[in-house]
């Protein structure tokens, strides 16, 4: 039983290594978005 719980690790342990390899070796692509924002007009407003 105790052998079984060892390989079952082992293997999600090789699988999790290979997947962070992989993403490691091929990163994806970032998505780039246009950020809009709306900036208060306080510095130029006249003050009086």
């Amino acid at each position: 039983m105790r052998s079984v719980f060892l390989l079952v690790v082992l293997v999600g342990s090789l699988v999790l290594a290979a997947g962070l390899l992989a993403l490691g070796a091929f990163p994806p692509d970032p998505h780039p978005k246009q950020i809009q924002k709306v900036l208060p007009n306080d510095r130029f407003a006249p003050h009086g």
